[in-house]
């Protein structure tokens, strides 16, 4: 016998996870995971240290005209996903929305991969990423101390470089400032 069809989730079943963990609906399936690691929050917060001064807010004779959010709610079709770090050039960011979520495609994303969610970030969120054209993607890796840049050509992913433990970079499409990887690294 066939098994029963799975009920598909909606964004109300986001309502009814645990605090302390992250939803997300990916392909109908509702995803929870639990708050990342501080090795985890410590990679984002750092990377964020590091780009909003220059992109957000034009400190530092930055260039400015980005708007990046940590853990942002994003709608791509029917998917509801929350990647780690993303960012739109402000003249696309919607300034104001009537949902929680985030109508708009981001131009970069980055996700800190952890052993509970390397396997969806990296086959499931990625696709979708590719899909809903997101031209940027960033995947770092604290345990391995490496960071992997691709840029969304012809519909898929194209890795661009790959880096690690204490490399100085300019990648894209953050490349006015270098990035110092060994801040990123709870030690």
């Amino acid at each position: 016998m066939a098994e029963a069809a799975r009920r598909k989730a909606t964004y109300d079943d986001l309502y009814g996870i645990p605090e302390d963990t992250v939803g997300e609906i990916i392909n109908g399936e509702l995803i929870v995971t639990p708050r990342p690691s501080r090795m985890h929050g410590f990679s984002a917060y750092a990377l964020g240290g590091e780009l909003l001064p220059p992109y957000q807010f034009g400190r530092g004779g930055g260039p400015g005209g980005w708007i990046i959010i940590g853990e942002p709610e994003i709608k791509f079709g029917d998917n509801f996903l929350v990647p780690d770090i993303a960012g739109w050039r402000r003249e696309r960011f919607p300034h104001s929305e009537s949902t929680n979520w985030i109508s708009v495609t981001p131009d970069w994303i980055t996700e800190i991969l952890s052993p509970s969610t390397v396997r969806v970030d990296r086959i499931k969120k990625m696709a979708i990423f590719a899909e809903h054209q997101v031209s940027h993607l960033w995947l770092i890796d604290p345990t391995a101390k490496t960071l992997e840049v691709f840029r969304l050509e012809s519909g898929g992913w194209l890795l661009k470089s790959v880096f690690g433990e204490d490399d100085m970079v300019r990648v894209e499409p953050f490349t006015d400032i270098e990035i110092d990887l060994k801040n990123l690294w709870l030690e």
